[in-house]
């Protein structure tokens, strides 16, 4: 695999609402509450701190480009995003991809061309069953 490249396993939640409209996350928690509207998988096997300093240092660089596959249940959603200099990248449980540019210690990509409630009702039935193993694809091109 590419120092450019980071899969991340995680899974659904019955709680999984995706109807957050600037925003979607993924999480090492196992739990989700109903209030959690941007999250879209929980139980994640890694969180900005998990992932490869070679990874991290091409997504911080100012052109770089963030392309997030999402696959679960053989349906498959796919996220464009950016980088940028001023990511943190320090949160040990949460990856938050944002419409917006802005960054906090959550953030792994800015200017999405999605958030959680722009993805398909149908893959969101999916996300939304404990036992599906969701597969998270980060792949940069800068």
């Amino acid at each position: 695999m590419s120092s450019n490249t980071e899969i991340i396993l995680a899974r659904g939640h019955k709680n999984i609402k995706a109807s957050h409209r600037s925003t979607l996350e993924i999480t090492k928690d196992f739990d989700l509450s109903a209030a959690g509207d941007c999250i879209i998988a929980v139980g994640a096997d890694k969180g900005l701190t998990d992932l490869g300093v070679k990874f991290k240092e091409s997504l911080c660089q100012p052109n770089s480009k963030l392309n997030i596959c999402i696959e679960a249940g053989g349906m498959t959603e796919v996220v464009n995003a950016r980088g940028c200099e001023k990511l943190l990248l320090l949160h040990p449980k949460e990856m938050v991809i944002r419409k917006s540019d802005f960054v906090s210690d959550r953030t792994l990509g800015v200017r999405a061309d999605k958030a959680a409630c722009n993805l398909s009702r149908e893959f969101v039935e999916i996300l939304k069953r404990p036992a599906k193993t969701v597969k998270i694809t980060l792949q940069i091109a800068s």
